[in-house]
């Protein structure tokens, strides 16, 4: 930082003195507003250790992966404890309605050119858990285990699951064993006059990690879009309500579990979902939001193009037991260049050195 101020010039030896010891005192003062100015706080177990922050503050922060070494630097296999785990909204890996310049172009899948960015993206990023929503059937899940394959990634066993939404699922691939699948088929709940379910279901499984087990649940809330029928906030609010009484559920049969919960939300992070998938503060069952940037410190996860509006929809929630494992250096928010192809949101990942 440059001083603008001019000094007279003091006169005589004495006058030297004091005219140096004021320069040194302003340049130091100078130093430190610019030191201020930067983040050096705590790690993410320092901040969680001192408790969870006031709801206008910022969550935990992990800074995140760059565009050049997506999934940090090193070697995947040179520590056999880590964990890579993305999670990725695909953006309709699905055979739909689809329009080019204006026009419908009838059922099609998406195309090749999409697909391919995003393949690239993930075989970057190397995960060994890759989670997914707006995956359709599953031969379409068949189809992005395949082309991850060809790209040197293999996701060996996968799972499929979904909700009332017969379009848009759920995917999982990992190249860990599953050792459970829990389906949850009573997932409704009561909404102006008539009954509901959560549309794309919750994924539920368990991954037997070289560390032990590491459980895993995957959701996809309903979108901001208006609908006729209902208050489309209330519905989103009564999905994250069947999320939380799943997390209670399996937290209460057994504390220990090592839990991620992860998807997109359609959401910010002070909304009602948001608070309620994670629960009471301060508890031994609240769910941490681990708070991911990109390269440039930015946390936005979607762009909706119409408006031109960017937002933080996707996220990471972890029980208090996977906080110290947290590998900040190689967890983030993922910016290659070519993001916007593959999909309207960026993909997730946290490392865990479990």
């Amino acid at each position: 930082m440059t001083a603008s101020r001019q000094f007279p010039t003091a006169p005589g030896s004495l006058g030297a003195l004091v005219f140096s010891l004021l320069v040194a005192f302003l340049l130091a003062g100078c130093r430190e507003e610019v030191a201020g100015q930067e983040w050096s706080g705590p790690s993410v177990a320092e901040e969680a250790a001192a408790g969870e922050p006031d709801a206008g503050s910022d969550p935990p922060r992990t800074d995140g992966a760059t565009t050049e070494d997506p999934a940090g630097a090193g070697d995947p296999a040179g520590d056999a404890n880590r964990v890579r785990f993305l999670s990725y909204n695909l953006k309709n890996w699905l055979t739909m309605e689809r329009y080019e310049r204006g026009q419908t172009t009838g059922q099609r899948p998406k195309p090749e050119r999409e697909r391919e960015a995003l393949v690239g993206i993930v075989a970057d990023a190397r995960p060994d858990i890759l989670g997914v929503c707006e995956i359709g059937s599953p031969e379409d899940l068949e189809q992005l285990k395949q082309q991850l394959a060809d790209a040197g990634v293999n996701l060996p066993n996968t799972h499929h699951a979904g909700g009332s939404d017969r379009v848009r699922h759920l995917g999982l691939l990992t190249r860990f064993p599953i050792t459970a699948r829990t389906e949850h088929d009573g997932l409704d709940f009561q909404l102006e006059g008539r009954e509901w379910s959560v549309q794309r279901g919750i994924l539920d499984v368990t991954v037997e990690t070289p560390s032990g087990p590491l459980r895993c649940l995957g959701v996809h809330l309903k979108s901001k879009r208006e609908i006729p029928e209902a208050d489309q906030a209330m519905i989103r609010l009564n999905e994250a309500r069947q999320l939380r009484r799943i997390a209670d559920e399996i937290l209460a049969a057994e504390p220990a579990t090592r839990l991620v919960v992860y998807g997109d939300f359609n959401d910010t992070r002070q909304a009602p979902p948001l608070r309620t998938v994670q629960g009471t503060r301060g508890s031994d069952t609240h769910l941490n939001m681990i708070r991911l940037t990109d390269s440039r410190g930015e946390y936005w996860t979607h762009h909706w193009s119409y408006q031109d509006v960017y937002s933080r929809f996707d996220y990471k929630l972890l029980s208090a037991n996977l906080l110290d494992a947290i590998v900040d250096e190689e967890s983030g928010v993922l910016d290659p260049e070519d993001w916007s192809l593959a999909s309207d949101h960026r993909a997730l990942l946290l490392t865990l050195d479990l």
